[in-house]
């Protein structure tokens, strides 16, 4: 039986043949059809890579053929509205909606189960109020700060061009240029399609210091600051690490690297571009906060800050523990969870490394709040955040502001189709390749950017009205239930101003404290001994 479809199609090719030396046409038809399945078949006996088809020659190939249209298959005919990842179809259609001003409202009542563990709802009010405008803004800068920015509350996340193409990119930052809001360059460096329609930009240092790198990899500071005084850049983020890949490094290949690259990158062709794990400019807290310190001043006193995806707990708290030592702070924080992540990942890294958003939010709002510092950093979010509801859960987890990458991916044309690694999306997002991604009109696919944005804020808007409150700021921890079967989970732990510094701060909180060190990343007994 394992060779029955082979020796029919053999049949077939012979009876055919025999069919056509005797006059019958469609003998010859017959025999032109099977041929290439025989050749196919006989290959497939003779080839050593693959037992499946030595076994089961030309009807194996069935099995590579549905593994490659699963996902598809899953998405138009199988899966429902909400049992989908990394995003569900209710999700990903309510950006859709939203971009295309289209009708967002759902008949019938909620599809989520209510009562299941982990379930989010929040309270609202009996005394509704209504806000003034949707255009809810959040002043960013420090008391070293000289050119503050009011960033708008919902923003796009950091996305670098080469992981998308120049028209997405396009797209988006003139989408923030009718909108007003931001948009993050991500670690691949400021390019020409960034600049084209003068959107605000946040200007995101990673380890490779792309726009501003020296020869040996080293940052340049005279390139830095001649980059960081365009206007167009109202803020600069040094990404620590990142939610889809914390701790990890890259290398983009020679064969990769195209003269747009070089450009937006200030790295040579021929070579490979190399982003290493960890930053070169600094290997302790108190140099990375001095570093921090001198990207303000190179850049004219603009905001600067750091993002990071939390891992090891004593770290960061050593990085504020060199922040207080100092006198040295940064004008804001950028939380990424480890479920982000538009760039393709090693397996180990997307699914098993890394803080989750909820609980690296809170742990580092109540980390300022217990260090007696909240009140002069700014705090964002990112991580899987595309409606009003998730605003307003990080809102209450401690943001000040949030990022979305995928969801404006989404309102781009996105159809998570999830072939952002091989060069062959099919809407054009994220390819380099010149004939997809003309298949995304700039011209329109800005629109639905900026429509994404400000219907997302009116939802939000609605939301806290109902919820009794005027401004993003009013919530609080107290208007958001998350149902948890652990009493003693980090998110019900809450630090009072300064309680870090007292003797009775709570264990999951004091314990890390006491390993951090503003002089060393390491843990302090470690470097006891």
């Amino acid at each position: 039986m394992r060779y029955a479809v082979f020796v029919l199609l053999i049949a077939a090719l012979v009876a055919g043949a025999a069919l056509g030396a005797a006059g019958i046409w469609y003998g010859w038809l017959a025999a032109a059809l099977a041929a290439p399945f025989v050749l196919i078949g006989l290959w497939d006996l003779r080839q050593t890579h693959h037992s499946l088809l030595r076994n089961y020659p030309v009807i194996a190939h069935m099995r590579w053929l549905f593994e490659g249209i699963r996902p598809e298959i899953r998405q138009y005919l199988i899966e429902s509205d909400a049992d989908a990842f990394p995003f569900n179809r209710e999700q990903r259609s309510l950006v859709y909606q939203r971009a295309k001003q289209e009708v967002q409202t759902v008949p019938f009542g909620t599809q989520q189960d209510v009562y299941r563990p982990e379930y989010v709802y929040f309270t609202h009010s009996l005394a509704p109020r209504h806000p003034a405008g949707f255009d809810f803004r959040v002043r960013v800068g420090g008391a070293a700060c000289r050119q503050p920015y009011d960033i708008s509350l919902f923003n796009v996340s950091a996305m670098s061009f080469g992981s998308l193409s120049g028209n997405a990119i396009q797209a988006l930052n003139k989408g923030a240029k009718l909108g007003g809001f931001a948009h993050d360059t991500g670690e691949g460096g400021i390019s020409r399609y960034h600049r084209m329609h003068g959107g605000d930009i946040i200007w995101e240092l990673g380890s490779g210091y792309f726009g501003c790198r020296a020869e040996d990899g080293s940052f340049d500071a005279a390139k830095f600051e001649k980059q960081a005084a365009d206007p167009q850049i109202r803020m600069v983020e040094v990404k620590l690490s990142q939610g889809a890949k914390p701790g990890h490094g890259g290398v983009l290949p020679a064969s990769k690297i195209t003269p747009e690259i070089v450009e937006a990158r200030g790295v040579p062709m021929g070579i490979d571009c190399v982003s290493p794990a960890a930053h070169p400019a600094f290997s302790t807290p108190v140099e990375f906060v001095h570093f921090l310190q001198r990207l303000r001043e190179l850049s004219g006193g603009k905001p600067v800050g750091f993002k990071l995806c939390v891992g090891h707990a004593h770290e960061f708290m050593a990085i504020v523990k060199a922040m207080k030592q100092e006198d040295i702070y940064p004008d804001f924080i950028v939380v990424d969870g480890s479920e982000g992540g538009t760039g393709a990942a090693p397996v180990e890294f997307t699914n098993s490394l890394g803080m989750p958003l909820r609980e690296g939010l809170h742990f580092v709002n109540m980390t300022l709040v217990g260090a007696g510092i909240r009140d002069r950093i700014r705090i964002g979010a990112s991580g899987k955040i595309i409606s009003g509801a998730d605003i307003a859960m990080a809102l209450a987890l401690g943001a000040d502001w949030c990022n979305s990458a995928r969801g404006f991916m989404f309102a781009l044309g996105c159809i998570q189709a999830r072939s952002c690694h091989t060069n062959r999306c099919p809407t054009g997002v994220a390819t380099q390749d010149p004939v997809r991604q003309k298949a995304l009109v700039v011209e329109d696919k800005c629109v639905r950017v900026a429509n994404f944005h400000r219907n997302t804020l009116v939802g939000f808007g609605e939301m806290l009205g109902a919820m009794g409150l005027e401004r993003p700021g009013q919530i609080t921890f107290d208007v958001l239930h998350i149902r948890t079967a652990d009493p003693g989970s980090l998110l019900h732990l809450r630090l009072a101003p300064g309680e870090l510094l007292r003797p009775d701060c709570a264990a999951p909180f004091a314990v890390p404290w006491a390993e951090a060190q503003a002089a060393s990343f390491a843990r302090a007994t470690h470097a006891a001994a």
